[in-house]
């Protein structure tokens, strides 16, 4: 079905506009279609057929894209592996996903776990010689993909998104973010990312090129940019903020970007305001959402004004979004409390998991694990990860707004807040902070800084500064996860 309204659209309308570019090749959509079709063809001859799945480990390139294309033409459910999960990462995820094989890099992790088919595209690649191939599905209910989740909070779990699912995000893009005919839109977050996954189908039905990067870095996406000429792009937080702190920025002919998407976890106001300063023509898009619905909320160009900056928008029609309490009941405007969602984008439940997808949902509504509030205009505000608030002394202290202070210090490169145990207070704030190069700044001094814009409970009482970056998923969130472990592993109770 998604075929129909994404490449097969594009080929109906824009058969000869340059749909996608691998390298020194640049394909248009009516042989992007033929392409796709082929490669249908091969799969179904190696065996594949209506619901069975196939595990993608693949780096950010346009066989990544033929071969989702693929999947979504003969009604297989594409399985894409993160490519920074390590072997036994990948192992969990297909002794989960039970795929009938696996298309991988030679480049990248090899797992193993014994499937009945695998191929090393970039060592064999399949052979699409033959012009048979069977016609492309139309069933809206089909399941298109399993997206593990990004497991900052323990082992990923697949959540299933159907033909109908990405239609509708396609749909609430063009509401906040309106598609128009022609441009170049980069894959420089990965393709993976439910953040990312959208749009790879609703370039098409506007005749827009898709380019990648395998992997992104400043220059690397900086000259495709410059040379592709790129509209549009979808970065996360942790590219951005390398991104304004690239040196040689004003090198490159940024003058094509037009609009920029940022989400996969909450941008500090600071940061928001350097991307203004050093892309002044571009505009902002944020996004909010999750692997299990896609986009929820949005924060477009024009409502990135100073008393918003901290809120990751509004709903478009077609999305119902709440603010509830712990019993499930709607709390006043203004006060906080876990968002819920429900409409077209969301997932059916995570694959072969009752029991989560059960305690995913309320009354009809998702669970997002998020708390937030709604102001009177309808804007939300996320504070916190249920599970990463911190709870010190009966004050609940929410990381997103520590961090947002910690951020806006001129030293400060990365940071991350979460709860350490104490006995007398049950908790403690803890930040992990990474300096800009050449920075020098203490743990006193960062308090002090704190101190004035912080009540007393709410800033941190231990800081550590950290050498290296700090550890990421696959989507470039930052795994609190991680960094709390050993503070939190001889402890009686998790944390929070």
């Amino acid at each position: 079905m998604i075929h129909t309204h994404s490449l097969g659209r594009g080929a109906r309308l824009y058969p000869d506009r340059t749909a996608l570019v691998s390298g020194g090749t640049r394909s248009t959509f009516r042989e992007l279609q033929d392409r796709v079709a082929r490669i249908a063809g091969a799969l179904s001859r190696h065996g594949f057929g209506f619901g069975d799945r196939l595990a993608l480990l693949l780096p950010n390139e346009p066989d990544y894209i033929e071969l989702v294309f693929a999947c979504g033409w003969l009604g297989l459910i594409a399985v894409p592996l993160n490519a920074r999960f390590s072997a036994v990462e990948i192992d969990r995820v297909l002794a989960d996903a039970s795929p009938r094989g696996l298309i991988r890099h030679s480049s990248l992790p090899v797992p193993t776990a014994q499937l009945s088919w695998q191929l090393v595209l970039d060592e064999e690649p399949l052979d699409v010689s033959s012009d048979s191939y069977p016609e492309a599905i139309y069933n809206p209910e089909s399941i298109l993909a399993l997206i593990y989740t990004s497991g900052t909070t323990g082992r990923p779990k697949g959540v299933v998104v159907t033909h109908a699912n990405i239609l509708a995000n396609m749909d609430h893009l063009n509401y906040w973010m309106p598609y128009r005919e022609g441009g170049v839109y980069l894959h420089a977050a990965p393709i993976f990312h439910i953040m990312d996954f959208p749009l790879m189908f609703g370039a098409p039905a506007f005749g827009t090129c898709q380019i990648t990067i395998p992997k992104f870095s400043p220059q690397s996406f900086c000259e495709m940019v410059a040379r592709e000429r790129v509209t549009r792009t979808v970065l996360v937080p942790t590219m951005i903020n390398l991104l304004t702190q690239f040196s040689e920025l004003k090198q490159y002919d940024l003058t094509s970007l037009e609009e920029l998407a940022y989400g996969g976890s909450p941008m500090a106001p600071e940061l928001i305001r350097r991307t203004r300063e050093v892309l002044p023509k571009v505009k902002l898009l944020q996004g909010y959402g999750l692997s299990e619905a896609g986009f929820l909320t949005a924060l477009r160009d024009n409502e990135h004004t100073e008393d918003r900056l901290t809120s990751c928008g509004r709903t478009c029609p077609g999305i119902d979004v709440r603010v509830v309490d712990e019993s499930g009941k709607e709390v006043p405007t203004g006060h906080s409390g876990e968002l819920v969602a429900r409409g077209a984008n969301v997932m059916r439940g995570y694959w072969n998991n009752p029991e989560e997808t059960a305690l995913a949902f309320r009354d009809g509504l998702f669970r997002t694990g998020d708390v937030g509030y709604q102001d009177a205009g309808g804007y939300c505000y996320i504070l916190d990860r249920l599970k990463d608030m911190i709870v010190t002394g009966g004050e609940k202290v929410y990381s997103g707004e520590v961090e947002a202070v910690i951020y806006t210090h001129p030293a400060v490169r990365e940071a991350a807040v979460f709860g350490i145990p104490d006995p007398k207070w049950g908790e403690l704030v803890m930040a992990c902070v990474v300096l800009k190069p050449g920075k020098a700044l203490s743990a006193e001094e960062l308090i002090a800084y704190c101190r004035q814009s912080l009540t007393h409970y709410k800033v941190p009482r231990r800081i550590e500064f950290s050498d290296s970056e700090l550890p990421k998923n696959g989507s470039g969130k930052i795994l609190k996860r991680v960094l709390r472990e050993h503070f939190w592993s001889n402890q009686d109770r998790a944390v929070s």
